[in-house]
């Protein structure tokens, strides 16, 4: 093994900036910094490595295998973001510690030999392999490197051409799902390494999901079913959510490794599936980790439970799609999952997850689903959706920065020339709907700043040094800003923040309220019961709901924002209800604390607290509902 790369076949539209260079401040930024402290680097590491001295694991149910890599990836975002010696040294420590566990085959796992390829087995190997890249990228460690090839040719020698077919492996349910999303990492390290054995690996597996199988008789027909406009719940034969977009993330890098332009269809299809079909307000789908038309559910008496692992996954397939398009809806898709499913399922001292996140209903920590791992799935997993953040709120473009994400903080990123340009965003938005960005640079030189201009807002305003920008600024689309910009330039956009009713998607009467990409929910800690009122929410003539803010009941209530909302009675009276962002609705976290998200009009209160879905109830064994543990 050279370690010689191999050559970019497709470059990204949009490009990611080099490690330290993004810092996030405000609300956002403290959410994510103690979730750094909290959780990623508070993590016992000889947990999640036990499993693998020990390699005691050998059925469907063991997915310890898991939560090594899942956790390395995430620590290893941390590590780029903040470049804090500290935690490369935990990440490096921990790096080594699962190294020494390979075997002279080079499998790094939970299992004896016999048991390999069983269940998780191979879905487990896949985030070992991503976990160990994670830290190659960021230490440019040859020794580890070695380590994921040997790892890689384990896996080779017993699911390459003429072994076992990689799509009738693992747990029958999910129908070779699981095993098949090794393809990503596998991708990846034909990227890293320019080992021709590598891609064809890749492409094998793709090659065997055109296969039947013992397990699907037409074959998984991944590539030719999302091409084809199918739903997600009708490719694969298994509506398994985040299994399967995981499979989509590898034909995306596959598409960077071969330029084989049905890999970039397929992926762009299947996205297009979910936003139609599957895609609720908070920006997750699926009901109970599964594909089902979520889309037109979200309303009904089933509350749907949306798992993390999910909307973490939904999240990173979208960077990949915002990478590779350049398109303003993948972030602006991103915005929305950041701030309400994925803040949403986060506890507020950044320590634990939510398993499932409901659009009604109350906040329910995550069981541990391995006591002795003492986490699950989701803990593991969130921080990879969180710890993202950084790498897609400013982007370079070919002509110069892109901003996609408004935030309080600042980018240092290379301009076309080659020169650098620091951005320093001053804001309270989401909250508030100005933002203020400032040009720091070298000497004064031509280029493109584009700026994303959400699908939601309408009427936005954009100046340059207070002067109205000479541009029409167009709803869902990047704005792109060329001239020649000067060290100290100032621009400021304002954006449409009125209230704006989402009316239900299957035509029921219910609706939901959304302020820019914040969806709001009533929160029974300070919504006032009664049996007799009905209200009807009041609109403005445009349509829009007038919104007031509230930081009295913000701050009362631990809240990230409220606002008043004015109803209209039955006996046509004036009502105001208070009503919060959706990350802090139920923020309490037990009994007390419910909230909705959807409601009826007109809104009948002796009914508000209805149907409320306890998923543990049917989930665990124990029937018990899970509580927040201790910090690590």
């Amino acid at each position: 093994m050279d370690n010689t790369q191999a050559d970019i076949t497709v470059k990204d539209r949009l490009a990611t900036i080099n490690s330290g260079k993004v810092r996030l401040k405000g609300y956002l930024g403290n959410r994510i910094d103690m979730l750094m402290k909290n959780s990623v680097t508070a993590q016992d590491m000889e947990r999640l490595v036990r499993p693998f001295r020990e390699k005691s694991e050998d059925g469907n149910g063991d997915w310890r295998i898991e939560y090594w890599g899942k956790w390395a990836s995430g620590a290893a975002l941390a590590c780029e973001y903040l470049l804090s010696p500290e935690y490369l040294d935990k990440l490096k420590q921990a790096v080594e510690d699962i190294i020494a566990t390979q075997d002279s085959d080079g499998y790094i796992g939970t299992r004896k030999p016999e048991h390999h390829l069983n269940g998780w087995d191979v879905w487990g190997r896949k985030y070992v392999l991503l976990g160990l890249l994670a830290y190659y990228d960021i230490s440019g460690d040859k020794k580890v490197l070695e380590a994921a090839c040997r790892h890689t040719d384990s896996l080779i020698a017993e699911l390459g051409p003429g072994k076992t077919n990689i799509a009738a492996i693992g747990y029958p349910l999910w129908k070779g799902l699981p095993p098949s999303s090794v393809l990503e990492p596998v991708a990846l390290l034909y990227r890293r390494t320019g080992e021709k054995k590598y891609l064809d690996f890749a492409e094998h597996i793709v090659a065997q999901w055109s296969l039947p199988n013992h397990w699907s008789p037409n074959g998984l027909r991944l590539v030719e079913d999302a091409v084809a406009g199918k739903p997600a719940a009708e490719i694969g034969g298994a509506p398994k959510a985040y299994e399967m977009m995981s499979c989509y993330e590898g034909l995306c890098e596959l598409y960077r490794a071969t330029g084989n332009r049905k890999y970039f269809d397929a992926s762009v299809k299947f996205g297009e599936s979910i936003f139609r079909d599957e895609l609720c307000i908070i920006g997750s789908a699926s009901a109970d980790e599964l594909w089902c038309g979520s889309r037109k559910m979200q309303c009904g008496e089933k509350l749907l439970g949306m798992e993390t692992c999910v909307t973490t996954t939904w999240i990173k397939f979208c960077f990949q799609l915002l990478k590779l398009t350049g398109e303003s809806k993948y972030a602006d898709a991103l915005e929305v999952s950041l701030y309400n499913a994925l803040l949403g399922a986060l506890a507020p001292d950044g320590q634990w997850w939510a398993y499932y996140t409901t659009l009604a209903g109350e906040r329910v920590a995550s069981h541990h689903q391995h006591k002795d791992a003492k986490t699950s799935c989701c803990v593991m997993n969130g921080p990879r959706g969180m710890l993202l953040t950084h790498k897609w709120a400013v982007m370079s473009g070919e002509a110069g920065p892109v901003v996609n994400l408004y935030n309080s903080g600042w980018a240092n990123l290379p301009l076309p020339s080659g020169r650098n340009a620091l951005i320093i965003q001053d804001t309270g938005y989401p909250v508030d709907d100005q933002v203020k960005i400032k040009m720091k640079l070298e000497t004064r030189e031509e280029f493109i700043l584009s700026l994303r201009i959400p699908a939601w807002s309408k009427n936005t305003i954009v100046k340059i040094n207070s002067e109205p920008a000479d541009v029409e600024v167009a709803a869902g689309t990047h704005l792109q800003l060329k001239r020649k910009w000067n060290d100290g330039d100032v621009i400021t956009i304002e954006f449409d923040m009125r209230g704006r009713i989402v009316n239900d998607p299957a035509g029921g009467n219910s609706i939901a309220l959304m302020r820019g990409p914040i969806v709001l929910a009533i929160d029974s800690r300070f919504v006032p019961h009664s049996d007799k009122t009905v209200l009807t929410v009041d609109r403005a003539e445009d349509g829009s709901v007038p919104l007031n803010y509230n930081p009295q009941t913000a701050q009362k209530h631990g809240l990230w924002m409220a606002f008043d909302v004015n109803f209209t009675t039955n006996d046509k009276s004036k009502y105001i209800l208070s009503l919060c962002d959706f990350a802090s609705a139920g923020n309490m976290w037990n009994e007390q604390s419910l909230y909705r998200t959807w409601f009826q009009q007109p809104l009948d209160f002796s009914r508000l607290w209805e149907n409320i879905h306890h998923w543990w109830e049917y989930t665990l064994p124990e029937k018990k509902r899970p509580q927040m543990p201790a910090i690590h």
